[in-house]
């Protein structure tokens, strides 16, 4: 659905054949542009709610060209929205960039990959059997690519 704010915006679309997300465009005033300074962040509007399908989420995800060009991203990379949800759909930027980045209305801000949500059910365990890495966290597996990386 497209909210007042985003009325005149082109719903979300993927920019290439082969492309997994769906563009999400700034619904920001026209007159009033975002500019985030270096580690500012902000909840930039898109002017769309959705209803996915039960079994389903919506995912928020980076461009990796502001992500490299400017240093914006995603803070929640990957934002969530979930099925049940139905308010506005915003995206939570970040700049880690060194400098201010100014957005502007109709921008195209991050992606959206819609996806197959797995549900689990938890069982309390006293054990759990052993695996060759056992419980060794970050960095245990090394950097070295090679064959005796471990």
């Amino acid at each position: 659905m497209r909210l007042p704010h985003g009325a005149d915006l082109p719903l979300p679309a993927y920019a290439t054949a082969g492309a997994a997300g769906l563009d999400l465009l700034a619904a920001l005033p026209g007159d009033a542009p975002l500019t985030l300074a270096p580690l500012a962040r902000a909840a930039v509007p898109t002017g769309l709610a959705l209803a996915l399908p039960e079994g389903y989420e919506a995912q928020v995800r980076p461009r990796s060209g502001l992500a490299l060009k400017q240093g914006l991203t995603v803070l929640n990379s990957p934002g969530t929205v979930d099925a049940d949800y139905r308010g506005e759909v915003k995206v939570i930027l970040i700049n880690l960039g060194a400098e201010a980045v100014t957005l502007e209305r109709g921008h195209r801000i991050a992606q959206l990959v819609v996806a197959p949500v797995t549900r689990v059910h938890l069982v309390e365990r006293s054990d759990l059997e052993e695996t060759t890495r056992g419980s060794g966290g970050f960095g245990s597996t090394g950097l070295d690519g090679g064959a005796g990386s471990r």
